[in-house]
């Protein structure tokens, strides 16, 4: 089950730090996208969009990827900064899948302003 949220509270340190990974990471890389994950013990995973012809990969899912691999057990939360208004499916369901129900997912613009935030 997703739940939408619109943000009216300013974000925790801790959420504006994978905010500002991910928008870096989107910039450094001139990709379309970047996020970032932090995972239960509160290393963060940053990454952006792979478009290799052979590996398609959204930055979301990437950077979830790249928590698994590194060992992390689980996710408390994950950022994208994208042109995009929402996330696929497909990208929730990564985070779901490492990260449990009830993981918040922000969504910011490039500029790094919240639009909203999705519990998946």
């Amino acid at each position: 089950m997703l739940v939408r949220m619109s943000e009216a509270a300013p974000l925790d340190p801790e959420d504006r730090k994978i905010v500002t990974l991910a928008r870096s990471a989107r910039a450094r890389n001139g990709v379309p996208e970047g996020a970032a994950v932090r995972d239960e013990t509160g290393r963060t995973y940053v990454a952006g969009t792979v478009a290799l012809p052979s590996l398609p990969l959204s930055a979301l899912r990437t950077a979830v990827a790249m928590a698994f691999a590194s060992g992390a057990k689980s996710l408390e939360a994950a950022a994208v900064v994208s042109d995009a208004e929402a996330l696929p499916d497909e990208d929730l369901a990564a985070v779901r899948d490492l990260g449990g129900e009830g993981t918040p997912v922000l969504l910011a613009g490039p500029d790094g302003g919240l639009r909203t935030t999705v519990q998946v």
